[in-house]
């Protein structure tokens, strides 16, 4: 029943997106959460070109390329061929294709489902388990079938709309949007995540966040909120970490008078207070299991009972979730419920970290400068160059919250009126990283200049041997070099006849 339910709420996000990037990225993104699979693909066919365009949701094994692509094009060239769908419970002793073949592969288990749109395949869904994990088994290759069948005719109808009238959110308009709610950036992995938010705020559905702490997820959340038509109703926030398990029940739910020692009136739960709005459950891997059974039942029931009481009452909310710890890996290890975990993960948006967005780190760092400067009543608007650098690139483990304090601690200590900060004006153990990383930054490039210069020397004398014949006389000669010089640099480059 739970997956059938996610069939549903499939094809009810799909009827609400008409961007072809999103869709295939909600498609194969919802595949992996069902299946858990190592690798998720998808593989569309241009009807026009019949050119490809590929999605990799999730790929957590280490697999060549070209392993990959050889594996994708053998097992879309036997469905092709077979014109139907394939389990592969062990590709290494299938006897349809040859014999050791994959023995090197770190892949075991695969099944491919094609995408048909009226006897027109449209494209491929792939998925793939590394060799230490369970293999598919014949009711995931139906249930997958069944995916693909919903999701076709949405993929399909979307490519015709961008053929046709070709009017997606540009990615301009759509930074600027979100740069109006604090969300900064214009990186790769940072146009994805606006995607993903701009497609969820659009359709009212229950969604899932995971990122590391300081990612920025309830600002993420927010804008979810604010651009969705619930805006004008409550945000409530509640961090499921930060309160302890006797009390958060009564905090979610309410009490009612003489529930329990110390309820002297009656406390309205936050689910009742968000009711027509969201509620943000913040780290809801922190929720004990109990909690999560309850938590289940309003989901299912569209209702909540107050602590001591006996009456029920009705509420229409919106839960957006978020977890620092991804809740499959929980559910494996028995610290999630499925159920409930099948009931939240109906809209998944993964946020990057900040070191996966480093062209972003400058925009953010300048934003809370400005921000900072303001509030402090001082002058200072620019980093010199130094300190950008050592900005952008250093290690942010605490991603953009370690970001924020950092700058906030150098806005503090610098003096009120100047406009540009220097290196002097930084503390001395800033002062001491800066130069550290910049002296690891210098002799990285003096050693690379070092090896580029050697290895352009090494290809031209390789050549002018081969074009010689390997006659070292005729080589310098033709080299305008010494015979001895040549000798000496064979030598120290390693450059011996094969």
């Amino acid at each position: 029943m739970k997956k059938l339910e996610y069939l549903f709420e499939l094809a009810e996000i799909l009827n609400n997106q008409n961007n072809f990037d999103e869709m295939l990225r909600i498609v194969s993104s919802k595949t992996s959460a069902i299946f858990n699979s190592d690798i998720t693909s998808i593989l569309m066919i241009n009807p026009s070109s019949q050119e490809t365009y590929k999605t990799v949701y999730k790929k957590e094994i280490k697999i060549k390329n070209e392993q990959y692509s050889i594996l994708q094009s053998i097992i879309i060239g036997w469905v092709i061929i077979n014109k139907k769908p394939i389990l592969v419970s062990d590709i290494k002793t299938d006897v349809r294709f040859k014999e050791n073949l994959f023995n090197s592969f770190p892949i075991k288990s695969i099944i491919c489902s094609p995408l048909n749109n009226n006897d027109t395949k449209i494209g491929y869904i792939i998925l793939m388990n590394k060799n230490d994990k369970d293999s598919f088994e014949e009711n995931d290759l139906m249930y997958l079938q069944k995916i693909a069948i919903i999701s076709a005719p949405f993929i399909n109808n979307a490519q015709k709309i961008q053929e046709f009238f070709n009017l997606p959110v540009t990615q301009n308009i759509l930074v600027n949007k979100y740069k109006s709610v604090g969300l900064l950036g214009k990186s790769n992995s940072f146009i994805e995540l606006l995607q993903g938010i701009e497609a969820a705020s659009k359709c009212d559905v229950r969604v899932v966040i995971e990122g590391e702490t300081g990612t920025g997820k309830e600002l993420i959340v927010r804008a979810i909120h604010n651009f969705s038509n619930r805006s004008g109703f409550p945000f409530i926030a509640i961090d499921c970490g930060a309160i302890s398990n006797n009390l958060i029940e009564s905090e979610l739910f309410g009490h009612v008078k003489g529930a329990f020692t110390g309820a002297n009136q009656d406390h309205t739960g936050l689910i009742v207070q968000a009711n027509k709005g969201t509620l943000f459950l913040d780290e809801i891997c922190n929720l004990s299991y109990e909690m999560q059974a309850k938590l289940l039942r309003v989901l299912q029931e569209g209702e909540v009972r107050p602590v001591g009481s006996i009456k029920v009452i009705k509420v229409d909310v919106r839960f957006i979730a978020a977890t620092s710890v991804p809740l499959h890996t929980l559910v494996v290890n028995k610290q999630f419920r499925e159920d409930l975990f099948f009931r939240l993960m109906v809209y998944p948006i993964k946020v990057p970290s900040l070191n996966e967005r480093k062209t972003d780190i400058p925009i953010i760092a300048n934003f809370f400068l400005l921000k900072f400067s303001k509030e402090q009543n001082k002058k200072a608007e620019f980093f010199h160059k130094k300190i950008l650098d050592y900005i952008k690139n250093k290690n942010w483990s605490g991603n953009i919250r370690e970001l924020e304090n950092f700058v906030e601690h150098i806005v503090t200590i610098v003096p009120f009126n100047i406009e540009v900060i220097e290196i002097e004006y930084l503390s001395p153990k800033i002062q001491e990283d800066i130069r550290t990383y910049t002296e690891s930054t210098n002799n990285r490039k003096i050693i690379s200049l070092t090896v580029e210069l050697e290895n352009y020397e090494k290809k031209i004398i390789k050549k002018s041997l081969e074009e010689n014949e390997w006659n070292q006389s005729q080589t310098a000669r033709s080299l305008d070099i010494p015979e001895q010089t040549l000798r000496y640099k064979m030598r120290k480059l390693n450059i011996e006849k094969l």
